[in-house]
């Protein structure tokens, strides 16, 4: 289904949008500042604004809405749970199912599963684990990755104002990422240089004793940035030569986003902890933490009350965690999300045969990213304001993307169709062509 072109009048969105600004605190997701927009409602894969203007949605909340907006078993099970229970930390039917069904699919021996609200708290949650399993305190994260914004995943989080704010905790310390988008080499030259430094940084930084390695498998906030295959396995064997545990943060890519139940299938890697959250739920905010039965038992992470969370696993977000999962099986959207993403893949690839301005398309599943490029030779990043630019121009023409900076990020729900990823690579296209001549 296209998404709609019209350009009716968007006085209510527009108004709203500046009432609000009067009073909510400024730094909210760049998205929402740059596109001004007001929503009124979702349904599937679409969004439609206050002034009944509807737009195809490749943002998904930032990679959350795994099966869209609105969907009708979500819908129900939510409405059920908020008629009987919503919050507490007794055991509720929805919790016990959930960890149960958890303990099912999570790969290798991974059985234990902890809750929380948000990314961030989750893996704090892991590094902590770490520490209180292996009696060892630092923590190896890498460039590029981006855990989250409290102070315990700060110093892991590859943002440029970090250290405006005040010191960081200490501990903490980054090796590069292996991104075959910015090495001059072969991918293979890449993830040698990569894992190299890795040693490097655990051996001269670290003393050799790290607790925990924390990596994404495909990082997402850097680009949707996939590293060349085998590099989680190796990343994996290098922690463990070194006694350290293997932290998978697969908030985004968990749960069918990669084409793959968890983005560390790829490379048949079993992590010791692995967080989960944004797409689990559907956007609900829960996070995971799940690790094996001996990890888990580590004090002091396991006395009572020492990894708790106020909200963690309440049984709205268990229920909500819960249809999420099972919809996802049982509408086979990690298929989908192969076939589709490959669409998608397959399509931007053919646009940057014949623009200029798009360049190393990359991705797995509805995880994709590409380049916004000023010269296809050297493939320099476009400045950020063209970047603006062309995010616009797509928003005018009815398509939410992450296009407003130079690394393009494109994870739509789950759901999208074969139908609406085709629209999506017409308007792209269309606005490419326009953008170029100008």
């Amino acid at each position: 289904m296209p998404a709609k072109t019209e350009s009716p009048s968007q006085a209510r969105t527009k108004a709203l949008f500046d009432e609000e600004q009067q009073f909510i605190a400024p730094g909210v997701q760049t998205i929402a500042l740059v596109s001004q927009l007001a929503i009124a409602h979702g349904r599937g894969a679409t969004l439609t604004d206050l002034d009944g203007r509807t737009y195809l949605d490749l943002n998904a909340g930032v990679s959350v809405a795994s099966l869209g907006h609105a969907h009708p078993k979500y819908v129900a099970a939510l409405t059920k749970q908020l008629e009987a229970v919503t919050v507490g930390s007794f055991t509720s039917q929805p919790r016990a199912e959930l960890v149960r069904l958890i303990a099912e699919l999570a790969p290798g021996e991974l059985s234990r599963t902890q809750f929380f609200s948000g990314g961030a708290e989750a893996v704090e949650a892991g590094i902590r684990l770490a520490r209180s399993f292996t009696k060892r305190t630092d923590v190896v994260g890498f460039t590029g990755g981006f855990h989250g914004k409290t102070a315990g995943v700060l110093p892991i989080s590859d943002v440029d104002w970090k250290t405006l704010i005040g010191p960081l905790p200490t501990g903490h310390h980054l090796a590069p990422f292996a991104d075959p988008t910015r090495f001059a080499g072969s991918p293979d030259e890449c993830q040698e240089h990569a894992i190299k430094q890795l040693r490097r940084v655990i051996e001269e930084e670290v003393g050799g004793r790290p607790a925990v390695v924390v990596i994404e498998p495909i990082q997402g906030t850097a680009g949707n940035i996939v590293p060349p295959p085998g590099f989680l396995r190796e990343v994996h064997e290098v922690a463990h030569e070194y006694g350290a545990l293997l932290l998978a943060d697969e908030m985004i890519t968990g749960f069918g986003r990669t084409g793959t139940l968890f983005g560390c299938d790829h490379d048949e890697v079993v992590p010791d902890i692995m967080t989960l959250g944004k797409g689990m739920a559907s956007g609900f905010p829960v996070s995971a933490l799940v690790s094996t039965e001996k990890i888990m038992a580590a004090k002091p992470f396991s006395l009572p009350s020492a990894s708790s969370s106020s909200y963690g696993g309440n049984p709205l977000a268990a229920a909500a965690a819960l249809v999420a999962i099972q919809t996802i099986l049982s509408e086979k959207l990690i298929e989908n999300s192969e076939k589709v993403g490959r669409v998608l893949r397959d399509g931007f690839e053919a646009i940057a045969q014949r623009r200029r301005s798009i360049a190393n398309v990359r991705g797995k599943g509805l995880l994709i990213g590409f380049d916004l490029v000023a010269d296809p030779e050297s493939k320099t990043l476009l400045p950020k304001e063209r970047c603006i630019e062309f995010f616009k121009r797509g928003l005018a023409e009815g398509l939410i993307m992450m296009s407003y900076t130079p690394r393009v990020r494109v994870h739509p729900p789950l759901i999208l169709s074969v139908e609406q990823a085709n629209s999506a690579l017409e308007i792209v296209d269309r606005v490419l062509e326009k953008f170029e001549t100008e």
